[in-house]
């Protein structure tokens, strides 16, 4: 069942002495969040973890190629 979705991607910036982070917003819909997050991220070795919230909104974490990402699913 495809949901309609907020979604909010964090992308924690590598260069030193800079604590900022990319943040971008968008509306998606998609059946499987954590399927949209992996089409988004390839590499070698990419890291999810998942925490999902019994109201359907969840956040995966990925680590990849050194880098930290955060995607913050919220259900519209």
């Amino acid at each position: 069942m495809t949901h309609e979705y907020e979604l909010v991607r964090e992308i924690q910036n590598l260069c030193a002495n800079n604590q900022m982070r990319d943040v971008f917003f968008e509306e998606i819909e998609t059946d499987d969040p954590v399927a949209y997050v992996r089409e988004m991220v390839k590499g070698k070795e990419v890291n999810l973890s998942v925490d999902q919230k019994a109201n359907g909104d969840l956040t995966v974490f990925v680590e990849s190629a050194g880098m930290t990402q955060k995607f913050v699913f919220t259900r519209l």
